[in-house]
């Protein structure tokens, strides 16, 4: 089995989630392979930047999730470990990287975008996420 470590980005502006449609229809989070001893954190920004056209800022780290696959391409099994980052976008416009095989990209309404999320493991981890967002957005309210 090829394991890899990856990170991306729970990105927020205000109520709003980001989402990537990619190459097999399924809605995702950004994240990449962190490759050449590259800081996960970094990865996780330019991941962000690159698949979104989407600038942001951490704000926290909110976990990791790991799953395994079987990769067509390179004939063996595949597991993930993400080390994920909560992050706010310096503002809500995106941009499509259809080079990278994304079919759409945008800022969601949380209700909606539940219903959007392919994956359990993804919709558990952007619920939480986004309660930890709105606390820490409303302590620096009362700052």
């Amino acid at each position: 089995m090829l394991f890899r470590n990856c990170s991306g980005g729970v990105v927020f502006f205000d109520d709003k989630i980001l989402l990537l449609k990619n190459e097999k229809d399924e809605w995702v989070l950004p994240k990449g392979v962190i490759r050449n001893g590259s800081l996960s954190r970094d990865v996780a920004l330019s991941r962000v930047k690159e698949e979104s056209g989407v600038e942001a800022e951490i704000i926290s780290c909110v976990g990791e999730t790991c799953y395994e696959f079987f990769s067509l391409t390179r004939q063996r099994p595949v597991c993930n470990e993400i080390t994920w980052y909560l992050m706010r976008a310096l503002d809500e416009s995106c941009s499509l990287n259809e080079a990278l095989g994304f079919k759409d990209v945008g800022f969601y309404d949380m209700d909606e975008a539940l219903n959007m999320i392919t994956y359990n493991q993804d919709r558990s981890l952007v619920g939480l996420s986004y309660k930890k967002y709105k606390k820490i957005v409303a302590q620096e309210i009362m700052v």
